[in-house]
């Protein structure tokens, strides 16, 4: 697989984001960068205090994560962590490097607000979950990416991950970089 790529790591808040983009960029050898860490000062503010972030606040730390993307895209490639929960932030982002792919960390509700619940140190409440999900606009059809499910272990969602990757990023397999993206969710 072409570690060339910017590959983000989105989803609603306790999906796992960060945990999932730290081991995905350790089994690829690529730097990883986490996206709350681009925030203004206000915004994690905003957050902490309970607001939720609006289309304005959220632009200076998409352009910032943008300005990663375009600086790793095409030579060293990375993982950075976003919530990239519209797909306007999604196109914002790959206007600074039209190659990213997307690893849409899903799950059903309950589970990611327990894990949110469970984290410590983390600004972002357990009550903008509501309106993480009412943001939320899934990966489309046309939007280079896969879905995967964040049910098990980190270990069995990294695995998940990388062999969706593989074969989305293996021109062999005949997968196009656009087109519906194929779904990771665990077999029962």
């Amino acid at each position: 697989m072409s570690t060339q790529r910017v590959i983000v790591v989105m989803g609603v808040a306790g999906t796992g984001k960060t945990t999932m983009g730290r081991l995905l960029a350790e089994a690829l050898g690529i730097p990883y960068a986490e996206g709350d860490a681009f925030h203004p000062a206000a915004n994690v503010a905003k957050m902490s205090a309970g607001t939720p972030l609006d289309d304005a606040d959220r632009r200076p730390w998409l352009d910032a994560i943008g300005e990663w993307i375009r600086n790793r895209a095409g030579t060293r490639g990375g993982v950075v962590s976003a919530s990239a929960l519209k797909r306007a932030y999604r196109d914002r982002l790959r206007a600074s490097a039209p190659r990213a792919v997307f690893v849409h960390l899903t799950g059903e509700r309950p589970l990611i607000e327990q894990r949110m619940a469970a984290r410590k140190g983390h600004f972002m409440p357990t009550t903008l979950l509501d309106s993480q999900f009412a943001t939320l606009e899934p990966l489309q059809e046309d939007e280079p990416g896969i879905v995967v499910d964040v049910s098990g272990s980190p270990e069995d969602i990294t695995a998940r991950a990388l062999a969706a990757l593989r074969e989305f990023l293996t021109p062999e397999t005949g997968t196009p970089e656009t087109g519906t993206p194929p779904n990771s969710t665990p077999e029962n």
